[in-house]
């Protein structure tokens, strides 16, 4: 069993889940920024912990794509410590800034440091994943509103027993954001003051 493995493991998943959860507080941030709300006043710590699990379960093809970029990011990164002799490799940006830096590397030390540059190459994509869907969600919800082109796919009912079909922007543990049909304000409301949400369209179903 290898022992060093599994420390390392122990060291890098909690600092991964923390990494998923500061880019899941940036895309809020950023998706309802757009939206004019700053989202961390109506957030809990409970909102904050589970953003990472919540966006994964929301989007389950992001799931395969993701894995998907990850494993041609591994198949290109081993193919390019087979052809590190290569002119290619070496004139890449990051290998020759190396390469610069240390001129007496050895070839094995060279092949060392494109494979720890795999890891970078991840780092990157899901941040680029994580703010480039906020800004894509929450531009096309502001689109959607300031357009009056909201899908009305829910229905809130009050506690007073008032309904209404509304364009479900988003909810966490503590408020719904949402659009009335007929109006273009964003309602914030807290769950204690609803009753019940219906999915009165349901694609799966149709």
């Amino acid at each position: 069993m290898d022992y060093k493995l599994i420390e390392k493991l122990q060291t890098l998943l909690p600092l991964g889940y923390f990494y998923l959860i500061v880019l899941g507080i940036l895309k809020d941030g950023v998706f309802f920024y757009f939206l004019g709300i700053n989202f961390i006043k109506f957030s809990s710590i409970t909102d904050v912990l589970m953003s990472p699990i919540s966006d994964i379960t929301r989007f389950p093809i992001l799931i395969i794509a993701v894995c998907l970029i990850i494993w041609g990011l591994y198949v290109f990164n081993n193919y390019q410590v087979k052809n590190s002799h290569k002119k290619w490799v070496r004139e890449s940006l990051t290998h020759k800034i190396f390469l610069s830096k240390n001129i007496n590397a050895t070839e094995e030390e060279f092949k060392k440091f494109i494979k720890k540059q795999f890891l970078n190459s991840i780092v990157v994509m899901i941040a680029c994943f994580f703010l480039g869907g906020g800004v894509g969600f929450g531009i096309s919800a502001r689109d959607r509103i300031k357009n009056n082109d909201m899908k009305f796919n829910y229905k809130i009912t009050y506690d007073d027993g008032k309904a209404n079909d509304i364009y479900l922007i988003d909810s966490n543990s503590e408020y719904y954001f949402y659009v009335e049909k007929g109006q273009k304000n964003i309602t914030i409301a807290p769950n204690g003051s609803i009753k019940k949400v219906e999915l009165i369209k349901n694609r799966m179903l149709d």
